[in-house]
C-alpha cells in the first residue's frame, strides 16, 4: 500500500510558483527586447531565458526523485531537508545568474546544492531499490 503523499506537493507547489515567477521575468525581458524567438544580442534576455531554462532542466528530475522517495516511505524530516535545499538552491541560482554583474557565489551555491540534492535523492532511491 502506498503511503499518503504530503511533502512532495508542498515543494512541487513552491517550485511551481518560482517557475512562474521566472517565466514572467523571461516574458517581460522578451517583450522589452521585442523578440518572439531566440535572444538576439540582448544579454538581459539571454540571462532571463537561461535562468528559466536551467530551472526547467533540473527541477523535474529532482521532483521525480523526491516523489519516489516519499512513495517509498522516507521520513518526512529527510524529505523536508531535500525539498528545502532544492528550493533554496533554485533561488540562489536565479539570483546569481539573473544579474548583469553576476555574483558567481550565488550561482555556484545554487548549482552545488541542486547537484547535491539530486545526487542524494538518486543514491537514496538506488539504496532503497537494492534493499527490496
Amino acid at each position: 500500500m502506498l503511503s499518503t503523499i504530503t511533502v512532495t506537493p508542498l515543494y512541487a507547489g513552491l517550485l511551481a510558483l518560482l517557475f512562474l515567477a521566472l517565466s514572467m521575468r523571461a516574458i517581460a525581458a522578451r517583450r522589452r527586447a521585442r523578440l518572439a524567438l531566440g535572444t538576439g544580442d540582448n544579454p538581459a534576455l539571454l540571462r532571463a531565458t537561461r535562468v528559466h531554462g536551467n530551472f526547467a532542466e533540473y527541477v523535474p528530475l529532482a521532483l521525480l526523485l523526491f516523489l519516489l522517495l516519499e512513495l517509498q516511505g522516507v521520513p518526512a524530516l529527510l524529505l523536508h531537508a531535500l525539498g528545502a535545499a532544492l528550493f533554496l538552491a533554485r533561488i540562489l541560482h536565479a539570483i546569481g545568474v539573473a544579474r548583469a554583474n553576476e555574483d558567481f557565489r550565488y550561482r555556484v551555491a545554487g548549482m552545488v546544492l541542486t547537484v547535491i540534492m539530486i545526487g542524494a535523492a538518486a543514491l537514496a532511491n538506488l539504496a532503497l531499490a537494492a534493499l527490496r
